[in-house]
C-alpha cells in the first residue's frame, strides 16, 4: 500500500517553472503584495518575539524580506518541484509564515503536520492562501463555453477549499485556537484575456495534473470571453474577478494557552443565562 493516498490534484513541476517564467519575464504581485503587508500587520499585533522563522513556498522573497526587520533568523523555504516535505527539525521555529502558495499543495493536511512538529511549544503558524469563490466567474464563463461549444467541460481552474474546511484541517492538524477568516477582493478587467494574462504573470495558471494538452479552441475561448461578460460585467464594459484571500493560523499547544472548560465545570447554567438569572458576586 503506498504510503501517502492523498491524489495528486496539480503538477508541481510545472507551478516551478510557471513561477520561474513569471519571476524572469516580470511577475503581476499586487495580491502578494497585498498579503505580505497585512502579514506584517497581524504580526504587528502579536506581543511576541519571534527568532527563528520560516518563510514557507512564498514566491519570491518579499515576505522574507520585510519580515527580517523584525525576524533575523528568517529562513525563505523554497518550493521543490517533486516533494512536499518540509527540511524542518522538530520543534524548531517560533513562527512559520506562508504567502498564496498552499492552495497548491497535493496533501495540505500533511504539510500542516509537518508545521506542527515543526513548531516549538506556543509557537505560531500564520498563513494566507487563494480559497473560497476565487475565480467564480471564469470557472462558470469556462464552463458555459465548453459545454455549448464543445459537448463537455474540462478542468481548467483549480478547486478552492473553503472557510470552514480550511478551519477544520488546522484544528486536525493539532494546532490550538485557530482563527480563520476572509479577505474577499474584487479586481476589475477591461476583458477576460487580460485577466488571463495576469494569472500567467502571476506563475498561477492551470497547473491540473487532469488539465486538457491540447490548446483550447478559439471559438471557445471568444465565447467564454462573451459570456464572461454578458454575466459578470459592470455598467461601464469592465468585468470583475473574485479573489478569496483565506487567513489560517494557530499556536502549537502550550500550558500557557486558554483552555477549555471541563465538561460539567461551569458554575452557572447555559438555560440561567440566557433566562438572565446567573447570580452576580
Amino acid at each position: 500500500m503506498a504510503e501517502n493516498s492523498m491524489p495528486v490534484l496539480f503538477d508541481r513541476a510545472l507551478l516551478r517553472q510557471r513561477q520561474d517564467r513569471a519571476r524572469r519575464d516580470g511577475a503581476v504581485t499586487f495580491l502578494l503584495d497585498r498579503v505580505v503587508e497585512d502579514l506584517e500587520d497581524r504580526l504587528a499585533a502579536v506581543n511576541r518575539n519571534f527568532v527563528h522563522v520560516a518563510d514557507i513556498w512564498t514566491p519570491g522573497d518579499a515576505l522574507t524580506t520585510r519580515l527580517r526587520r523584525r525576524c533575523d533568523g528568517i529562513a525563505h523555504i523554497e518550493a521543490s518541484s517533486a516533494s512536499e516535505a518540509l527540511p524542518l527539525a522538530p520543534a524548531s521555529l517560533d513562527l512559520a509564515v506562508s504567502a498564496l502558495a498552499f492552495q497548491f499543495a497535493n496533501d495540505l493536511p500533511g504539510v500542516l503536520a509537518q508545521i506542527r512538529r515543526a513548531l516549538k511549544p506556543d509557537g505560531l503558524l500564520l498563513a494566507v492562501l487563494v480559497g473560497g469563490d476565487s475565480l467564480i466567474e471564469l470557472r462558470q464563463s469556462f464552463a458555459a463555453a465548453e459545454s455549448e461549444c464543445e459537448g463537455g467541460v474540462s478542468p481548467r481552474v483549480a478547486p478552492f477549499a473553503d472557510l470552514r474546511d480550511l478551519g477544520a484541517l488546522v484544528q486536525r492538524a493539532g494546532l490550538a485556537l485557530p482563527v480563520t477568516d476572509v479577505d474577499r477582493v474584487t479586481v476589475r478587467y477591461d476583458s477576460a484575456f487580460a485577466l488571463m494574462a495576469d494569472l500567467r504573470a502571476m506563475g498561477a495558471s492551470n497547473i491540473l495534473v487532469e488539465r486538457r494538452r491540447v490548446p483550447t479552441r478559439r471559438a471557445t475561448l471568444l465565447r467564454m470571453a462573451e459570456i464572461y461578460r454578458e454575466r459578470f460585467a459592470d455598467p461601464d464594459g469592465r468585468i470583475r474577478a473574485t479573489f478569496d484571500l483565506v487567513w489560517l493560523s494557530g499556536w502549537a499547544p502550550h500550558d500557557s494557552q486558554q483552555q477549555p472548560l471541563r465538561p460539567g465545570s461551569a458554575k452557572s447554567s447555559l438555560e440561567a443565562a440566557v433566562k438572565g438569572t446567573t447570580k452576580r458576586t
